[in-house]
């Protein structure tokens, strides 16, 4: 019976060393090198970049209708709040990098800029942005204990943005936002920093307010169709508004549109303009002019027939995805 067992074993041992292999496998490099692999999982993995063109874009007002700051030694006129919520929004967007941002400082009715866009020496925008700051306020709160006490400052504000159709006078989107910003000191048994008067409370309460909207506002901005204007055509060459700062670059493809026929609706009273006919397509090949206010491209025709219609009919619009 012993031997039995002992022969099994040694068939085991036998049977276990013929199944390890003689030589052991050497792995298989790629072709393509680590820093090769390593961008190509990246592009995989990569949200494609879609391309948007700026939209222009001016503050038209932004006003504080608190209370806060408002004496009746201080003029109608001056109103450091709003001015000062009017360049935070203004610094916000421009950092975006998705807009071009005009100045408008006096005006007070939407015709103005109906207006300008009439007004060769004036960048007509998309879009004006309307603003007030509608809470602002302050307090100090404080809590006392049996060796200690604590202080804090409180500052809260509420802003609301409207966005408005610089063309037909709409208000098509409507958001608000609150922040709040605060400062606390404490001391223990009489020793610890002491609650001075933190003017800066105001300026972070503020920011937070119109940073807690901006990302409606951005998106709402970005939703709106990029278009611009003819300029002149000849023969097969048409000159349109707008260039490298708007995110045109060469070889871009656009279309040109017919404006479709406006309508006055019985229904709403508002004049509701029918949809657009594409009638043709440009090419982009060049640019000129030296900043915002005077740049244009130079497009060639691709497609259709231009000359059927009149100029003022037309815009041009970027292709569709």
């Amino acid at each position: 019976m012993i031997r039995k067992i002992a022969i099994i074993g040694l068939s085991a041992v036998s049977l276990a060393a013929c199944a390890v292999p003689d030589k052991v496998a050497k792995p298989i490099e790629a072709s393509a090198t680590q820093a090769e692999q390593e961008r190509a999982q990246k592009q995989a993995f990569s949200t494609p970049e879609v391309k948007r063109l700026k939209r222009k874009v001016a503050i038209a007002r932004f006003s504080n209708e608190t209370r806060y700051g408002k004496t009746f030694l201080r003029d109608n006129e001056d109103d450091p709040l709003g001015k000062q919520a009017t360049d935070m929004l203004s610094s916000q967007l421009v950092e975006s990098g998705k807009f071009l941002i005009f100045e408008r400082p006096d005006i007070e009715k939407i015709k103005k800029e109906q207006e300008y866009i009439q007004n060769v020496n004036m960048v007509g925008v998309d879009t004006l942005i309307v603003g007030s700051v509608t809470e602002f306020g302050r307090k100090t709160v404080g809590k006392s204990g049996f060796l200690s006490s604590t202080k804090k400052q409180v500052a809260r504000a509420k802003v609301e943005i409207r966005l408005i159709d610089s063309r037909t006078g709409h208000v098509f989107f409507s958001a608000d936002g609150a922040g709040e910003a605060t400062n606390e000191a404490g001391s223990v048994v009489g020793f610890g920093n002491r609650a001075e008067y933190d003017a800066t409370l105001n300026d972070r309460a503020i920011a937070a307010a119109i940073s807690s909207v901006m990302s409606e506002v951005v998106q709402k901005l970005d939703e709106r169709t990029w278009r611009t204007d003819i300029l002149r055509q000849e023969g097969s060459t048409v000159f349109i508004s707008g260039g490298e700062r708007q995110g045109l670059s060469v070889g871009d493809l656009l279309v040109v549109m017919k404006a479709g026929e406006t309508v006055r609706s019985g229904q709403s009273g508002f004049d509701i303009q029918l949809p657009a006919e594409k009638i043709g397509s440009l090419k982009v090949v060049s640019f000129f002019g030296t900043d915002e206010t005077n740049e244009g491209s130079v497009t060639q025709i691709v497609d259709g027939v231009l000359d059927r219609v009149g100029e003022a009919e037309l815009f041009v619009a970027e292709e569709a995805n």
